[in-house]
């Protein structure tokens, strides 16, 4: 038998993948995008959603292991994958539709998302929802970097 943590991190893993759904041509398009001057950290941006859906895949895990196969756990279940569809799409849909303002909607969609997921489990688990934190601490800052790339390059909004 598979342990919950297995499952849910291997899913996790499998939907972090899709960001290998780039092309190069799109990935020189998004290189070549003027960013703001204070983004001096953009290096540790996969570091830091590595870490951010490390800390979702435990919140998940918590939150199966309270009620494990509950119609109310799979549909909980059902709200992280969404949030983890939406935000690993925000690279491969923004550089191939070449379009900063699908990835400001994308950014902030998963910031709404993730709130609601957050105040729906906190009741359940307050660990779940603090391993969420991350992830509503980082992105409305990537959200905001977008929207001022769109300042930057109104030709890509």
């Amino acid at each position: 038998m598979l342990n919950s943590w297995m499952v849910i991190g291997g899913i996790s893993l499998i939907v972090a993948l899709g960001t290998m759904l780039m092309r190069p041509r799109d990935t020189f398009w998004g290189i070549e995008l003027r960013r703001p001057k204070w983004l001096v950290f953009e290096p540790a941006i996969p570091f830091i959603w590595t870490f951010i859906f490390i800390c979702g895949t435990g919140s998940a895990i918590l939150i199966w292991d309270k009620d494990p196969g509950s119609l109310k756990t799979w549909l909980l279940m059902a709200l992280y994958l969404l949030l983890e569809v939406v935000t690993v799409a925000y690279i491969p849909l923004t550089l191939r539709l070449r379009s900063l303002t699908v990835g400001l909607i994308l950014g902030a969609g998963g910031l709404v998302l993730a709130i609601s997921l957050t105040l729906i489990i906190w009741p359940i688990s307050g660990l779940a929802a603090a391993l969420l934190m991350p992830y509503l601490l980082w992105s409305p800052i990537g959200t905001y970097t977008t929207w001022e790339m769109i300042q930057l390059n109104p030709e890509a909004a």
